[in-house]
């Protein structure tokens, strides 16, 4: 399940030095590679010890992470929604994403020119939303004239409930908020709602780029960010991205995890980002253990053991007989699979078992 996520911004906030920081093969420990498939967009594994510790125990030929493509999407300029600048194409890349990472100017530099002259966090986010907004009512407008008709004088009961979801996008839309902010009770609206495929529905991490002293605390560009989406469905994350370049070219993890602690972190900013895109998405993971591979598989929160067989492959899924299941706190105490099994906590599960983030999972199927 590859997890794409959309880094935009307006021009010198940070958005191409926070994605030289991925982009950097130092950036993190040798298990957290990156590598380019086009010049904007970049693949890294997504950072979890638990593979590591149970590769520890394991000793398997080889270790496989889960991933995300990070997608450097081209700048914004108002009137993108009418296609200036290389607006059509910025509007297309981010309808291609799971998740925005909204990259927001947080600190004051001379040397940095704003493009809008002041630094101003919440004007700059108002106005790439301005233009996703924008975007969204035109699509909306136009599915309105096409079901009109057809909810107010037909018997057509999907036609009149898509109508009623249309017209309360519409209106939040008008509003000046995006269309995440407009949640549904039902199944069949929430249906309808996701196949419309709005940009402002996708979730959002607003990435707010700081300097060194705020790395650790934030400042009042980050607290007026946080009063400004207090009502969406989004995360905060506080980065400061041209010293995460620096700590990107230090040689040894030791010496990059030495300046991290120096400014009050604990992980890098690259390393935090990813950790927030998988919980703003509800995604898990669960791990398969063997001889040949140690491997990390993304799921959605929720899912039962089938559909996360299917990740594995879809005949898993189909044919899907029993899982077992170790929790990861009880394979690191016992230290084997063939402990856990002696100790009783191997646990066989059948279709309705819900997946744990963390579980080790082994499927039995026949097709």
């Amino acid at each position: 399940m590859a997890l794409q996520c959309g880094i935009v911004g307006l021009p010198n906030v940070g958005k191409s030095t926070l994605f030289n920081c991925l982009s950097n093969a130092k950036a993190q420990a040798a298990n957290f590679p990156f590598c380019t498939i086009e010049p904007n967009v970049g693949v890294i594994t997504v950072p979890d010890d638990r593979l590591n510790k149970l590769a520890e125990l394991v000793h398997p030929g080889r270790i496989v992470p889960t991933t995300v493509e990070i997608v450097d999407i081209a700048g914004l300029v108002k009137g993108a929604s009418k296609g200036e600048g290389l607006g059509n194409k910025f509007l297309a890349n981010i309808r291609e994403t799971d998740a925005i990472i909204h990259v927001l100017r947080c600190f004051d530099d001379d040397n940095v020119t704003h493009v809008d002259g002041t630094v101003d966090p919440v004007r700059d986010k108002e106005i790439i939303d301005a233009e996703l907004q924008l975007k969204d009512l035109e699509t909306i407008e136009s599915r309105i004239q096409r079901v009109q008709k057809q909810a107010q004088t037909g018997g057509d009961k999907v036609a009149k409930q898509t109508y009623e979801v249309l017209l309360r996008y519409k209106t939040a839309l008008e509003q000046g908020k995006s269309a995440r902010t407009v949640t549904f009770d039902t199944k069949e609206e929430q249906k309808i709602a996701h196949d419309l495929f709005l940009l402002t529905t996708k979730p959002v991490l607003y990435v707010c780029n700081v300097d060194e002293a705020s790395a650790a605390t934030g400042n009042a560009y980050v607290e007026q960010v946080r009063e400004a989406v207090k009502e969406e469905n989004a995360e905060i994350l506080v980065v400061a991205a041209k010293i995460e370049s620096e700590i990107a070219e230090l040689e040894t993890y030791d010496e990059r995890q030495m300046f991290l602690e120096e400014i009050g972190l604990e992980e890098s900013g690259v390393s935090r980002l990813i950790k927030s895109a998988y919980a703003l998405l509800d995604l898990e993971t669960f791990f398969t253990a063997g001889e040949m591979e140690v491997k990390a598989w993304t799921y959605h929160k929720g899912w039962k053991a089938p559909q996360c067989a299917g990740v594995i492959h879809t005949d898993f899924e189909k044919g899907f007989i029993r899982a077992e299941v170790i929790k990861y706190d009880d394979y690191i105490v016992y230290g084997s699979e063939a402990a856990v099994r002696e100790a009783g906590k191997l646990y066989v599960e059948g279709k309705d078992y819900v997946v744990e983030d963390g579980d080790i999972m082994h499927f039995r199927f026949n097709v």
